[in-house]
């Protein structure tokens, strides 16, 4: 279940304080003609709420122009320092005004400066806009048949209570609709409907909602949860130290940027060597023991399926199995089904702490919030993994119960298991490297045949104009994200953020 505090702004909320960001112009239409221009990535303006100061950048018109703005209702009323921080002297004209001589310089017809008396003043350029729309994402502003449209570069801060939302009834029907949709579909695609065990169903769910619930509301589990949380942030701190040893510099993204080589994919290697001592000296397996009694009993899994579903929570798809090694020949198809889609739906530790470093960056709250969550996800992904594998793929068969851990080794002492970790971590980060650059690659050639479609058909304007800016073009990001929409909305998914969670799993699924 899932809920959306702020779908749309509420009007109670001051102008101010909604449109204090940077807004990047994405198009320009004219209401007369209807023509569309699509803007400069350069193009842009900055609302500070505390001082009421803006800043405007337009890519043909440099330096940047500053001023102060004040709305009134939902008019935007823009004054400018000065319109020409620099300017060409065309002509000048001698006035008397009021009985005070004036001499008024112009560019191109428009009044630079004058001097009045020997002082030098001039008249503020004043811009007044109407704000036609205002969300977190989207600024939609006209002025004399004309529209600009804007997107929002700087997205709100990340808070637990952003994440958490608020309760509403049209939340929990949506929720309940989502649950029930998805379990319909496991349901089309089963083997044998008739052997569901609809009791280990509605224990998985059960499971999943009580830990939802627990981690929101029981704070004891919120405390477990933020420990551990604390523990992958750490592991990154170690990371970190690592990482500016061996490249120095390279790391200071303010410098070099974002560099995802250096700042992410290490964070793989470490805890993958840390992850394989920790199975060696059996600290791995005790947690993952308990994890599975549990399963075991209460959703009467066999002893190989817990350890495999509670495993792959920490352990990602090729150290989980380990576990389970000797058990590996004699299982039927439910139970590799539930071994391979507990490894799907689970994240394993290593790319939830680069998940953690990426997300979170340099802020450690950021960091401890998307470590409590993350963690939080892919434990309750634990129990629906089972509930889509039982309902796919029903148990016929006699289950061996008893919970025995392999006694697979991973090396011969610590600084063995050290080293095969640090092996296998990195065979991972550059797999993912490798899978990113061709995923990437992949999609800007897949991007260039839909923008030249577009472009032919004229449907990138309309594009641009009826999606408020979020795609600019016809894409394959635009295609997945309003194709799966739909399913998203029932999920639960903000309306906001539909089409882009859309093209997120769309892009997770062909990838």
């Amino acid at each position: 279940m899932s809920s959306c505090k702020n779908e749309e702004l509420k009007t109670s909320v001051p102008f101010n304080k909604q449109i204090s960001s940077k807004w990047k112009c994405i198009s320009v239409t004219s209401g007369n003609s209807g023509v569309t221009e699509l803007k400069s990535e350069d193009d842009f303006i900055r609302f500070d709420a505390d001082s009421n100061h803006f800043e405007y950048l337009y890519s043909k018109s440099k330096p940047e122009l500053s001023g102060s703005y004040s709305i009134v209702d939902s008019s935007l009323h823009l004054v400018f320092l000065n319109k020409y921080q620099e300017a060409e002297v065309d002509s000048s004209v001698f006035k008397i005004i009021n009985n005070v001589p004036y001499l008024i310089l112009y560019n191109q017809g428009d009044e630079i400066t004058r001097f009045e008396q020997s002082k030098l003043a001039y008249e503020p350029y004043k811009r007044n806009f109407k704000i036609n729309k205002l969300t977190t994402d989207s600024l939609i502003l006209s002025d004399r048949g004309v529209e600009y449209l804007y997107i929002n570069t700087q997205p709100p801060i990340i808070t637990d209570a952003s994440l958490q939302g608020g309760f509403s009834i049209i939340a929990l029907l949506r929720g309940l609709l989502g649950m029930a949709v998805l379990l319909l579909i496991a349901y089309l695609f089963s083997t044998n409907r008739k052997a569901i065990s609809w009791k280990a169903i509605i224990i998985g769910l059960t499971i999943q909602i009580v830990l939802a619930l627990s981690i929101i509301y029981v704070p004891p589990v919120q405390g477990f949860f933020e420990f551990v949380g604390s523990l992958f942030v750490k592991v990154l701190d170690f990371t970190k130290a690592g990482s500016e040893f061996l490249l120095g510099g390279l790391l200071d993204s303010n410098t070099y940027g974002f560099i995802f080589v250096f700042q992410i994919l290490p964070t793989i290697i470490f805890f993958s060597a840390l992850t394989s001592v920790l199975f060696y000296l059996g600290i791995i397996q005790k947690v993952v023991y308990g994890l599975a009694w549990v399963m075991s009993k209460l959703m009467k899994l066999s002893g190989a399926e817990s350890l495999s579903v509670a495993g792959n929570i920490f352990l990602g798809q090729t150290e989980s199995p380990l576990m389970i090694k000797a058990y590996l020949d004699k299982m039927n198809k439910s139970e590799i089904l539930l071994v391979m889609i507990g490894g799907m739906a689970t994240v394993a530790g290593g790319v939830l702490a680069a998940y953690i470093d990426f997300l979170g960056g340099k802020d450690p709250i950021q960091r401890l919030i998307f470590a409590k969550h993350l963690l939080a996800a892919s434990i309750m992904a634990a129990p629906g993994a089972i509930v889509i594998s039982k309902i796919l793929v029903p148990q016929t068969e006699k289950i061996d119960k008893d919970v025995k851990i392999s006694k697979e080794k991973v090396g011969s002492n610590i600084l063995d298991a050290m080293s095969l970790g640090t092996i296998e971590g990195l065979k991972l980060a550059a797999n993912v490297g490798a899978m990113l650059l061709v995923f990437f690659a992949f999609i800007a050639m897949i991007n260039f045949v839909f923008l030249k479609i577009g472009d032919w058909s004229s449907l990138n304007e309309s594009i641009a104009h009826l999606t408020n800016g979020r795609y600019s073009e016809l894409s394959l990001q635009f295609i997945l994200g309003y194709a799966l929409s739909p399913l998203m909305w029932i999920i639960g998914v903000c309306s906001d953020d539909i089409t882009l969670v859309g093209q997120l799993l769309g892009e997770k699924l062909i990838a």
